[in-house]
This record gives structure tokens, sequence and C-alpha cells, in this order.
């Protein structure tokens, strides 16, 4: 009964070994042994399965060459370790590849045969018998090809723990380690093709374009972390279209119309050959040659596509490629294959009949053709050379996939070689024990390949990081025609570093390029047209950000760039040109000494600084006359002196404004006009008083004495000090520059506190107020004395000037606020020179030097002169004005 059990075993066993999986393979014994999937097919036949009769296994079509030398360069691998006496000494290799035909189905077909005899072998047969015949179990694979073949083999092979190394597939999803346990590459994840991709774009400043995937793991992780990168960078795409080789023709058409009618001219594809392969053909057919095509590693360098007959439609393709890498004696050991020499690898028949158009004898496709279910092909011997044809597997002069699979292969013998020199008590298993080389288990190949650290042949530093990905960076290259025989050359004009710094990681040399084959200027993607200097991008309803509008910048803006999303601001001293595209200096302004209008204005002053000083004088020189006595002489003096710092507070408000000018100016000003009204308002009071007091007794006199006078005077002008210097403390003014007119730069004085500037005018009216109020009460009095109503007129002018100037100040500007005032000193400092004095000096220089034959009349009564003044002021200015020298 025992002996029965083991012979069935061994029996299961066989046939699990030679007969499960596909019959198609290439497979050679050894002690510890490698499973590999490659797809030598570009995909199966579709067959609609009616189940009416037991479903047959689906056919593979379409051979692919590229496909058989990524498998010979596993095999060149394996014999190279196995005739090695440095690496795995006395350990054969042996392996069994498979077909994937680039479909799940297949690989899962392959991959469970890699898994039975995994199962078989844990259930410890050496229990029951002696089994002498045992194959090794498979203790690592390497594959497959694309991406969702690899997620559907991940999965099975992660049940057993056994490592998968893939060459080719880049999908991100794969990097998930909770997911996929056993999953490892030797090709960087499209975590970084697809940032690598839309750093391309928005090199050339494109921003309108069309992504295609295919509608597998590999294509839609790939065109879903491209859109991510997309949007981060402000760029649009037109149409996401998904693709598969197995589309119907009508959708492919389908396809084909919404690219043609398309704005965008750049594509963006993420899919392997197979599945672009259809819509190359359309888009051939269509001739359309106007597009720009952005190929992922998956295509870039595809026999399927790269075909001279495609290269009106794809030539000027940039596409991202692997690293090339060196392989030595890999070009020999691809010339030598032989069908009769290979005969344990079942695809090298294949793989001639179809490079040279045959049939090998005892061949199952003659048997076929025969039955006349495929085409005539002559018989050929198997001993054909195979230098003499051209053929996509002798392509060497850039080995990508294949390098990679030799890297795959070389990196699990580096892990066994790890576990053969492992010394006890330093290995990576429990207790810090070690595996025994001959009793490897899948589980344990694959802790030591996480935990591989080696330096390869060609002295590349080799590790997997912690998601099982090998780290490398990407050549980028051009599709160009080749000038010799006008195949399609590869020309490499650039690369992508992944670990350098943000802004370094891509170069490329745009003078390599030719764009659609031939020319060297870059294409337009866009959605609109670059916006010119002084415009910027302006949105439009209802389209994306990417389709805009170009609109002026508004005054006080500029954009010195094409194509600007936003207008810069000019700076405060700036403002911008008439075109919008720079900004120049803001002419700056105040009330200047070198203008006319401030010139004008110093004038006046100046003239009524000499006029106060000219009446000071005559005063002076004519001091014990009546008519000076009779006007309270010092008190005039002081009211001469206030007026000629009235007049010359004035010239503060001219020039360039600084801090020290506008803390001085409306103090200075207040001050004087204030000095000014006090002194009015008592010579006002005082005849006001003397008049009304019928006889003046020693009490009027010695109340209103000289010293009391001067008190008053004092104390009225006290009171503005005081207001003016609680201004200067709490809130002083300083010079301010505003910035808020269009071209220009308004100098002007900030003064700080406004409710402190009305309280100084507010004081100095309320005593022009009360002086008015003493004025009009006097005008009836003795009509020989005039004095009441020429104060009462002063008082007027006053008046009418200072309200005026309230809305004007409110009202103006710039240097116009400082006019004002300056025009508001000035009036109402004639006003008052005018009224209270010219009429005395009027008087005074006519009885001292009479001037009949000027005036035209005899003056021979005070009074009458003093009536008839206001009739013949013009005539007094005129004489003033000859005379004023000889005085």
């Amino acid at each position: 009964m025992r002996l029965f059990l083991c012979y069935l075993i061994v029996l299961g066993s066989n046939y699990v070994i030679s007969t499960y999986g596909p019959h198609q393979r290439a497979q050679m014994t050894g002690d510890i042994l490698l499973g590999g999937l490659f797809p030598m097919h570009f995909g199966v036949a579709s067959k609609d399965q009616d189940l009416a009769a037991r479903p047959e296994s689906t056919q593979c079509v379409r051979f692919n060459f590229r496909g058989f030398r990524w498998l010979q360069a596993m095999i060149f691998a394996i014999e190279e370790i196995n005739n090695s006496s440095i690496l795995l000494p006395n350990i054969t290799l042996g392996y069994r590849i498979f077909d994937t035909c680039n479909t799940v189905s297949k690989a899962l077909e392959a991959t469970l045969s890699f898994v039975a005899q995994n199962k078989i072998d844990s259930l410890n047969l050496d229990e029951f018998c002696n089994c002498t015949d045992h194959i090794p179990s498979t203790i690592a694979v390497v594959g497959a090809a694309g991406s969702a073949v690899s997620t559907a083999v991940a999965n099975l092979l992660g049940l057993f723990y056994i490592p998968q190394i893939s060459y080719a597939s880049s999908s991100r999803l794969l990097s998930n380690k909770n997911q996929y346990k056993s999953f490892m590459r030797t090709i960087p994840t499209d975590e970084y093709q697809a940032t690598a991709m839309a750093d391309i774009i928005e090199y050339f400043q494109w921003n309108w374009v069309i992504a295609v995937a295919s509608d597998d793991d590999y294509g839609r992780p790939g065109i879903e972390k491209f859109e991510k990168e997309m949007e981060e960078r402000d760029i649009c795409i037109h149409l996401n279209e998904l693709i598969s080789q197995y589309f119907e023709d009508y959708e492919i058409r389908a396809l084909a119309d919404r690219i043609e009618n398309s704005t965008a001219k750049v594509i963006v594809v993420f899919a392997g050959g197979p599945d672009i392969e259809p819509l190359i053909k359309e888009m051939v057919r269509r001739n359309i040659t106007d597009r720009t095509w952005l190929a992922s590693e998956a295509w870039a360098s595809s026999s399927l596509i790269a075909k001279p007959e495609y290269l009106d439609v794809v030539g000027g393709t940039i596409g991202f490629a692997l690293r090339a890498g060196l392989i030595p004696g890999f070009r020999e050991f691809l010339q030598q294959v032989q069908p009769k020499k290979d005969s344990h690898n079942e695809f090298v028949r294949e793989f001639w009949e179809e490079t040279f158009n045959c049939y090998l004898e005892h061949s199952p496709r003659l048997q076929e053709s025969e039955n006349g279910s495929t085409s005539f092909r002559p018989l050929c011997t198997g001993e054909e050379d195979i230098t003499s044809v051209e053929t996509p597997y002798l392509d060497y002069t850039h080995l990508r996939i294949s390098y990679n699979a030799y890297v795959a292969v070389y990196s699990i013998a580096q892990a066994l070689q790890d576990i053969f020199t492992c010394t006890p008590g330093r290995g990576l298993f429990a207790n810090n024990s070690c595996a025994d080389i001959r009793k490897i288990e899948a589980w344990q190949v694959l802790k030591q390949l996480r935990h591989l650290n080696y330096t390869n042949s060609m002295g590349e530093k080799m590790h997997f990081d912690e998601n099982a990905d090998l780290v490398a960076n990407y050549t980028i290259i051009n599709w160009q025609r080749s000038t010799e025989d006008g195949s399609v050359m590869f020309k490499e004009v650039g690369y992508y570093n992944i670990h350098a710094k943000k802004g370094g990681k891509l170069s490329i040399d745009k003078t390599k390029i030719l764009w659609n084959g031939c020319d060297s200027e870059v294409p337009f993607s866009n959605c609109s047209e670059d916006c010119e200097p002084g415009t910027r991008k302006g949105i439009i309803d209802s389209m994306p950000t990417c389709c805009f509008e170009c609109t002026d910048c508004s005054d006080g803006e500029y954009s010195n760039h094409r194509d600007a999303s936003v207008c810069t601001k000019c700076p405060n001293n700036s403002w911008s040109n008439g075109n919008h595209t720079f900004c120049f200096l803001k002419e700056i302004e105040f009330l200047s000494w070198t203008e006319p209008f401030g010139i004008a204005l110093a004038i006046c002053a100046v003239v009524g600084v000499v006029l106060t000083t000219f009446v000071m004088g005559v005063f002076i020189r004519f001091r014990n006359t009546p008519i000076v006595k009779a006007t309270n002489r010092e008190l005039s003096y002081v009211l001469l002196f206030s007026l000629i710092c009235c007049f010359s507070s004035s010239l503060v408000f001219i020039g360039e404004p600084q801090d020290w000018t506008c803390r001085l100016r409306q103090p200075a000003f207040g001050i004087s006009f204030v000095l000014c009204i006090s002194c009015i308002l008592v010579k006002t009071n005082r005849v006001l008083l003397v008049f009304e007091a019928k006889i003046p007794t020693s009490l009027h006199r010695k109340w209103w004495g000289l010293n009391l006078q001067f008190l008053l005077v004092f104390l009225c002008t006290f009171v503005q000090v005081m207001i003016c210097v609680v201004w200067l403390y709490n809130a002083p003014p300083s010079s301010y520059r505003n910035y808020d007119i269009d071209e220009i730069i308004f100098i002007t004085c900030n003064e700080g506190s406004v409710m402190a500037l009305g309280f100084l005018i507010g004081y100095t009216c309320l005593l022009a107020a009360i002086c008015f109020f003493f004025a009009f009460k006097s005008r009836k009095l003795p009509e020989n004395f005039t004095e009441a109503k020429f104060i009462t007129f002063s008082m007027l002018i006053f008046f009418i000037v200072w309200i005026s100037f309230i809305p004007a100040y409110f009202s103006t500007y710039g240097k116009f606020v400082s006019a004002v005032e300056v025009i508001a000193i000035l009036a109402s400092s004639f006003g008052q020179l005018a009224c209270i004095f010219f009429n005395k000096v009027y008087i005074i220089l006519l009885n001292h030097y009479p001037q009949s034959i000027l005036l035209g009349f005899c003056v021979t009564d005070h009074h009458k002169v003093a009536n008839n003044y206001e009739k013949h002021l013009f005539f007094y200015v005129v004489w003033i004005l000859m005379k004023a020298p000889l005085l």
C-alpha cells in the first residue's frame, strides 16, 4: 500500500512537471530551478467560444522577436553563471520559461505550473518514498513583461512567497508591498515616468495635449498619475482616451476621429506597442502627420511601431527609454542560435520559421499549411545564416529590456550566492541562522533578495529600495529617419535623472531633435495663442483654464514676458508705459521754487514782506507824528512784525517738503496770524472802550495801559503756542509721498492730526470773529475816526478768504494743497496790511511829500483825504512804487 501511494505521487508529480502548463517552453534541468515568463507573441487569436464542445486553448499569434531576445538574455545569464567558478560553484541553475502571449490568461496558465510544483514539494514526499527523479521546485520567477500580466502573476506567486523579478513591468500599483508581497523589478516605476512626461511638456511650454492609455493595469495608473502632475502645472488634457489591441475597428476609427478633430497637437501615450499599433495604422491610413507623440517606455522603442512605413506619422516621437546596458558576449550568443543546437528551447523553431518565412521539417505549422489553414511557405533546413537577414532579434545596439532580464537573473544568483556563503550566526533567518542551499525554499530566496546589495560586472551598485524597485534613470530618445537606409533611428537627445534636485532632473539638447520627421522648430500645442507682453491671460467662461483670451494690463500694471498669467503691479514709485510692458519712474511733484506758480507765489510773499517792511519804516521814520501816535505805535510795530511773519511763513510752504518744514509751517502760520489778530483785537477793543467812556478816567487809562495790552496779546498768542506744542508732541506732521495719482508722486505734508489743524485755524477764526464784533460795534464812532471801519473791512476779507479755504483745502490734492494755503495766507495778510496801514501811510506821505500834480487834487484836509482814500488808492500805489527808492 505504501509503495502504491509512492507510485501515484511520483506519477502525479511527473505529470505536473512535464505536461501541466503551456506545451511550448524552454526548459533545462538543474540543482536550482528558475522560472521565466516572456511575451513570445503579441497576443492571441480572437475566437468565440460557444461551449458546444470542450473549449480549446487559444492560439498565440504574431511572433515577438524582441521578446525572444529577452528570453535569450535570461538563458545567456544562466549559462554564464553555470560556467562561472566564482558564482555558485558546483551548483547548476536550471530554468523553465513559458510564453505569456502578452495576455493574463496565458501567463496564469504558465504560473500555475510553478505553483503546482512548489505545492507538491510542500507535501514532504520523502516520508513515503525515495523520489530520486524529483525535479526541484521553482525558487524564483523572472517576468513578466506587461504590467497587467505581472499584476495577475504577482497575486498568485505572492500566495506562496515565490519571488518574482520583472524586467519590464513599470506600473506604480506594483509598488504596493501589502498586496504584491513577492514582486520586485529591475525597471523604474511609472511614478517617475509620469512626472518626467509632465516635465517635458512643461519644458516645451505645451498646455493642450491628448492622453491615450492602454485599458489595463499599466495604462490606467500611469495616466492617472500623469493627470495629477498636469493639474499641478496648470496644463490641460483635451482628450483622455483608453485603448486596447482588442478594440473593434469602429472603436479605433472613432478614436482617430476625435484625435483628428482636436486642436491639441501633442499626444501622450501610456501603452504597449500591441495596444497602440491599431491606432497608429489608422493614423497612417488617414495620413495625419501633424501630431507629436510622447511615448512611454513600453513602446518608445517598440519594433511594432518603429517601422519606416509609419515614420511619416510617428517621426519626431519623443520617448522614454531605459538605460542601455552592456552584456559582453551576448552578440555572439544571439548569432549562434540554431534549431538543431537549441533543442531544449522550443521557441527557436518558430523564431527560425518567422525569420526566414519558411517551415522546418516536422513542424506542426507545416501540417497546418498542408491542411490549408495557413499560408504556404517553403521548407528550410535550419542551418541558414541568421546574420544575413535583418531582424529586431539581432538589434543589440541598445540593450534595455534584455539588460534588465540579464540583471534580474544575476540578482537571483547573487542572493543564492549570499545564502551559499552565509556564515552561521550571521544569517537573516531565525536566531541568525543560514538557509541550506541544497534545500532552499522560495521564501528564503525572497528574504535574501530584500537585503540584496552587490556590484555587478559593469561596476553598478545593485539594490532594491523599500518598494522592491531597482533605482534607475531614463534616456530620452527622438525617432528619426536614418539617412543611410531610411530605417527608424533612435537618437539620444537627453536624460532624466530621478534623484536630481527639482529643476535639474531634465536635460534636453533641443538642437538634436527633429520634429515630425524633419522640422527643427518646436511644434505649437496650446489651446490659445500666447499673449504678448503687456497683456495677461483672461478666463473664458465654460472653457478650461488653458483656453484664454488676452487682456490688456490695467494702468499701473505690466507684463514683460509672453503668456503672462497675471500682470505685475508696478512699484509705488513707478507707473506703466503705454504698452504696459515696463514701468518707468513717476514724476515727483511738489510746489517747487522753480515752477512758474511757485515763483509767482514767492514773489507775492516777498512783495508782502517788502511792503510791510516799508510801512514799518514809514512808521518808525514818522513815529512822532500825530497819526502814528494815534494808532498806538508800539502795538502797530508788533502788528507789522506779525504781518512780516505771516508773509514769511508762506515761503515755508514752497519747496520740497521735509519733516522739519512740515513741522514748522503750520505753527509759524498759526502763531503769526494769532499774533496779528490779537494786536488788532486789542486795538479795536481799546478804541471802543475809550469812546464809550465819555470822559476817560484814570481807571480807564490804567486799565488799558501799554503793559496790559501786551499782556493780552501775549496771552492770546500763548494759547495758540500751546495748541502747536501739543500738536507737535502728540502727532507731529511729517513729509509724505502720495502714490495714489497716476504717473506722479506728490510730496506733501501729512499734518499728523487734522483735528489739531482745525483747532489752530478755528482759534484764529475765533479771535477774528471777536475782533470783527468789536469793530462792527465801533461803526458809529465819530465820522473822522475811520479805523474801526477799515478793521471791519479787513476782518471781512479774512473771513471770506478762510471760509473759502476750507472746501478748497479738502477738495484739492498734491502740491495744490500747499498752494491753496499759501494763497489764503497771502490774501488775508495783504488784506490786513492794505486795510489797516495803507490809508495811514497815504496820509503821512502826502503830508510830508505833497504831489498835487500826480494825484490831481489839493490836499487841504486830512480827514477828507482819509475819507477819499478808497478813490485814490490806485494813484497812491503808483506813487509808492515811484518813491520807494528815495525813501
